[in-house]
């Protein structure tokens, strides 16, 4: 590849935690996502020469995810390449929906296409959460693991990291909707009990290993009735207005199960046909009408496919 040519990689968001499976399961959506643009430089170091999409983030290499997943990457490598990168924010910052996650996946993807793949996806989910690591403090994989690998994601353990990926083993359709309020993921986290009683924990496991079952066993109804939060969702929910109302109307238009992804304030709820997701979608919306708070609304499919190369283009095509 020679110095004029940019790879254009793109990530799509992730809804973490689903309900029962807080920290350990994740899955992809179609959209919205974020691009990462990627080429060789002349001059050693890393570059970002733009950041759009939205406002306030730095271009500071050292601060930006993307620019901290590729330094690691070269440094593994022993490389003292230089890069210049590019990153297009296409997904709100600070929504519940993976948006650090997206940036460093794609970063991760881009920068491996750029040198020759040294990398496998599975080994680029350390890389990514490198991102993770600088824009929350903690190096989670529940985000970039399923955006990097598509479809549902188990995050077993992390020491040593064990990530499984499930695919998409029945059809699923996802309605997200985003209150665009603030909520800090630290807050999100803050109110939680570092202590769950006995009879939580069991019904908890029992919804996680259901959800588990029902997804490998295409059974639609387990998945529904597996759909639960016992411990995080009564503790967080009290954060994001009209959570409860929501909810009940994703449920009542048809929806399997509906439940806060990640840490808020987005909503999400999974059905199994697009027809059912749209009336899910529009139930959702409705309940924040009148609310005085606006939202955005996203209406996905749970893709195969996580991140991809979008393009191979000459810089004055780009």
């Amino acid at each position: 590849m020679n110095q004029n040519e940019f790879i254009k990689a793109y990530a799509p968001a992730t809804v973490a935690n689903v309900c029962c499976g807080f920290d350990v399961l994740g899955f992809a959506l179609d959209q919205p996502g974020d691009e990462v643009w990627a080429r060789l430089a002349d001059k050693p170091g890393i570059t970002i020469t733009a950041v759009t999409g939205v406002a306030g983030l730095t271009a500071d290499p050292k601060e930006n995810v993307i620019g901290v997943v590729a330094q690691k990457m070269l440094d593994d490598l022993q490389l003292e390449q230089g890069l210049e990168l590019q990153l297009h924010k296409g997904m709100p910052v600070g929504s519940g929906l993976g948006s650090s996650a997206a940036s460093s996946a794609a970063a991760a993807f881009a920068v491996n296409e750029l040198l020759g793949k040294p990398f496998t996806t599975q080994e680029l989910v350390l890389y990514a959460m490198e991102g993770e690591r600088k824009a929350s403090g903690s190096a989670h994989a529940d985000n970039v693991a399923p955006a990097l690998l598509g479809g549902f994601v188990l995050v077993r353990d992390y020491a040593p990291l064990d990530v499984v990926p499930l695919g998409v083993p029945v059809d699923m359709f996802c309605s997200v909707l985003y209150p665009q309020i603030e909520l800090k993921t630290s807050l999100s986290r803050s109110i939680l009990k570092q202590e769950i009683p006995l009879k939580k924990g069991i019904r908890q496991w029992g919804n996680l290993a259901g959800l588990m079952v029902g997804l490998l066993k295409k059974d639609y109804g387990l998945i529904g009735r597996s759909l639960h939060d016992e411990i995080f969702e009564p503790e967080r929910s009290i954060l994001i207005p009209l959570f409860k109302q929501v909810k009940e109307a994703a449920l009542a238009a048809g929806a399997m199960g509906c439940g806060i992804s990640g840490s808020g304030p987005s909503i999400f709820a999974l059905s199994a046909t697009r027809e059912t997701a749209q009336a899910v979608s529009a139930a959702m919306e409705k309940v924040y009408a009148h609310s005085g708070i606006e939202t955005k609304s996203y209406l996905s499919p749970v893709p195969k496919e996580g991140v991809r190369l979008i393009a191979q283009t000459t810089l004055a095509s780009a």
